[in-house]
């Protein structure tokens, strides 16, 4: 019997951060950067840079439910980057840092709003994380795959990232 795989589209800042931090966990069976959320057909990163075609950095996640569910995704997802952020994450400022979930299903696009509605009071400000069904993904250019993993001393890598993955292992505990 095949393995049902599940994907869903998170954007909470860099996708080079968000990639970094969802290839650690064990039922993450691929992940890819790339841009939703927008108006224009096969952007580009400097066309996403400009922050005039709509779309967020964000991560196509695949992933196996018996493995990792969407739970344990979003509290992931969630601890990675402050929800509560307008249109920037640390430095990285603009539309295209957006914190941004992308469903795929009703089941999904459900879970996510139990789940934000839950979450609230654990922050004093709104959570401004958009919700909305995938139209249409773009994968990012290939020098954007991996990117901290082939890149750890760069030094957006090392200084923003670094950080973020020893947050997350910490909090899952992973090594």
């Amino acid at each position: 019997m095949e393995n049902k795989s599940e994907s869903i589209v998170f954007g909470g800042g860099c996708f080079w951060c968000t990639e970094a931090v969802f290839s650690m966990f064990k039922g993450v069976l691929k992940t890819t950067p790339g841009y939703a959320g927008g108006t224009v057909k096969n952007p580009t990163y400097e066309m996403v840079c400009e922050g005039d075609t709509g779309h967020a950095e964000v991560l196509k996640i695949d992933y196996d439910p018996k493995i990792i569910q969407l739970k344990t995704l979003l509290d992931i997802f969630f601890n990675m980057h402050d929800p509560t952020l307008l249109n920037r994450q640390g430095g990285d400022v603009g539309t295209q840092y957006r914190s941004i979930i992308l469903y795929n299903s009703e089941e999904q696009k459900e879970t996510a709003e139990k789940f934000i509605k839950n979450l609230q009071s654990s922050f004093e400000n709104p959570i401004v994380t958009e919700l909305k069904k995938l139209e249409e993904f773009y994968p990012a250019e290939d020098y954007h795959q991996r990117y901290y993993e082939k890149h750890p001393y760069q030094p957006y890598c090392a200084v923003v990232i670094g950080p973020k993955i020893h947050k997350i292992k910490k909090k899952y505990g992973l090594s």
